[in-house]
């Protein structure tokens, strides 16, 4: 949902340097780096931290490069720390239509303890945030969305929702600091094995994108079944002084890793998934971003959302670029912003937004925008590497299977 993909890296200066392997972006010194409620297990285990987003995370650990880390998560289970990730908390008997006026889900018809994902949207119609919504109840919502957008997030919500109870509508928005409140995510094929070890419920009712209180290695918290990397797995929100002793509960399995955000971002790549701003910002609209299904029934036909007059044509007469899937079988990898072209007059067509070498198939994988002409799977392109035209095509996403859990 937030740019760091790399083989190794590399100190400089004290400073953890980003190398080839890497779409997330690292941030200025201009203030210390948050450390979060993890900080002390990373230095344990030999994480390699860098300032992202302005929190202090590990891109990697000594013992692993990120490709490793990647394959092991895709077979066994790994730890993400993703506590930089805003947790916000709604209550009051209109939080529902409050929230249905800056998102176009549909709130009204799901089912308390079921989550979705979903955007903010400006009355462009353009992508403020992507984030996750929980229904908790008909008065409670629990959202999780990027660090990279936090403040913005954070006077989205409350301008909006002060506005809203000016109208005499009960709404109430309150944040979860990161010294209070941690967030783990917890990712492979043997998570939800792992984890039923050290639960007091029963994860087979718990499938993809739902939620509910329990606990973990006897600590109360929120565990939802989602993630960032195409697996099966949860995400933890747990109280932060007790965020380490959850971990290492976890981690007494040898089936289960620390990892960090380079392959975080290898992961989610492979699985056809956003990077906000890289993939999308508040210039596109989930239309082009090919997400026009983020859209509910109910939310298109009462047309009422930010944006709801460009995005409702562009979903009838179509838009002028889209985001497609990139496949390179060979070379180095394409990077942001490397030009795709047209391979039979040389024009271009459109730009990469994300771009790595793929760990579990071999070769490079993308993701970027082309004109509308060319967004059709096997579309042979030419992508503009270090100067030079090398030979692509539009693939279909996501580019390994996705694994979520549903209850047959």
């Amino acid at each position: 949902m937030c740019s760091i993909l790399l083989f190794a890296s590399k100190l400089t200066r004290g400073r953890v340097r980003l190398p080839v392997f890497c779409n997330y972006r690292q941030y200025s010194d201009e203030k210390s780096p948050i450390k979060t409620p993890l900080y002390e297990l990373h230095k344990k285990y030999g994480g390699k931290l860098v300032n992202f987003a302005g929190f202090l995370l590990p891109v990697q650990y000594v013992d692993t490069s990120v490709s490793a880390s990647h394959l092991f998560t895709r077979q066994n289970a790994s730890i993400f720390d993703v506590s930089h990730m805003l947790q916000t908390n709604v209550s009051g008997k209109d939080c529902l239509p409050w929230f249905e006026s800056i998102c176009p889900v549909d709130l009204k018809g799901l089912a308390n303890g079921s989550s979705s994902l979903t955007v903010f949207l400006n009355d462009n119609g353009g992508i403020i945030d992507d984030l996750i919504v929980t229904k908790v109840n008909e008065q409670q919502l629990y959202i999780v969305s990027n660090a990279g957008r936090l403040e913005v997030d954070k006077q989205h919500m409350l301008e909006t929702s002060e506005l809203f109870k000016k109208r005499g509508n009960d709404v109430n928005v309150s944040f979860w600091d990161v010294n209070d409140r941690a967030l783990l995510a917890l990712q492979g094929p043997k998570a939800a094995k792992l984890l039923q070890t050290l639960t007091d419920f029963s994860l087979d009712d718990l499938v993809f994108m739902t939620s509910r209180e329990g606990r973990v290695a006897n600590v109360g918290c929120r565990v939802t079944r989602c993630g960032y990397t195409g697996e099966d797995g949860v995400e933890l929100s747990i109280p932060a002084d007790k965020a380490i002793a959850v971990a290492e509960a976890l981690m007494e399995s040898s089936d289960v890793k620390l990892a960090g955000l380079g392959a975080r971002d290898s992961l989610r790549l492979e699985a056809g998934l956003c990077l906000y701003g890289n993939d999308i910002d508040e210039t596109v609209t989930p239309v082009e971003a090919n997400l026009t299904w983020l859209i509910a029934k109910r939310r298109r036909q009462e047309s009422n959302f930010p944006g709801a007059n460009i995005i409702m044509k562009q979903i009838k007469e179509g838009v002028l670029k889209r985001r497609v899937g990139i496949r390179l079988e060979s070379g180095p990898p394409a990077r942001k912003d490397a030009i795709l072209k047209d391979p039979i007059n040389n024009k271009e067509i459109g730009k990469v937004t994300s771009g790595c070498p793929t760990p579990s198939l071999g070769g490079s994988i993308a993701m970027g925008y082309v004109s509308e002409a060319f967004k059709k799977v096997g579309t042979n392109l030419l992508v503009n590497i270090r100067g030079k035209d090398v030979p692509c095509s539009v693939a279909k996403m996501p580019f390994v299977p996705s694994k979520y859990y549903i209850k047959k």
